[in-house]
């Protein structure tokens, strides 16, 4: 269950469900990416079915397929629109796109925990930097808490979560996000608005900062060292 938000603004992150990517471990961030498969699909239902009775605002996905069916079950079921925008895509993996060599794997979340740890400028191969990811990602999100909206859902991927709540919210610092892959459908909530700052209230369901499940802030200098779980992207 979700408490009723504390801050001005609630923002509910979601990663999509499964993807056929996701199952075979490749770095998939271009446009329109795979789409949801038969499991991913009952877990965007489930999904509706866990907010139902959150009061949601606006619903936000990106550009890519896969965040698009995740939304549709709970857009519906709140008769909202879903609102497609680019700037929540996936951390774009450049040159490393579609690989899914270990080697690959691991030089794409280096990449990309170094930029809450500090190194913006660092750029992914071929690819974006931390600035350029975040800025867009800033983007969105203070359009979703404009206007008057209390609590929204944004759907979005699993590094571009992770990296942006590291950099943004004021308990969760790279080391945590690295270490915490999000599952499919997972959520991060967090309380705040883009002017006073953000903070984690849960993290896939945990408290953050609770003993056993969350992170005091650490030192953002130090890099991170990220899980070696390969489902995080995407």
């Amino acid at each position: 269950m979700i408490a009723p938000p504390t801050s001005r603004v609630r923002l509910i992150l979601a990663r999509h469900g499964q993807t056929s990517s996701n199952v075979s471990h490749v770095l998939d961030t271009a446009v329109p990416g795979a789409g949801l498969t038969e499991r991913g699909s009952a877990e965007a239902v489930a999904l509706a079915k866990s907010l139902a009775g959150v009061h949601v605002d606006a619903v936000f996905a990106s550009t890519l397929l896969r965040t698009q069916q995740t939304a549709a079950p709970l857009a519906t079921a709140l008769g909202l629109p879903v609102q497609i925008r680019d700037g929540i895509r996936e951390i774009a993996a450049g040159d490393l796109e579609m690989r899914g060599d270990r080697g690959s794997v691991e030089r794409y979340l280096a990449t990309a925990f170094a930029w809450p740890a500090g190194n913006l400028a660092l750029r992914m191969p071929g690819g974006e930097s931390g600035a350029e990811m975040l800025e867009r990602f800033d983007r969105v999100v203070a359009e979703a808490a404009s206007g008057g909206a209390r609590t929204v859902v944004i759907i979005s991927h699993g590094g571009a979560l992770r990296v942006w709540t590291a950099a943004r919210a004021d308990n969760v610092d790279a080391d945590f996000a690295a270490t915490h892959p999000l599952a499919n459908t997972g959520i991060v909530v967090l309380d705040g608005d883009p002017v006073a700052g953000w903070h984690a209230a849960s993290w896939e369901g945990d408290v953050v900062g609770a003993p056993g499940a969350g992170a005091a802030p650490g030192d953002r200098s130090r890099p991170a060292v990220p899980s070696a779980d390969w489902t995080i992207s995407g």
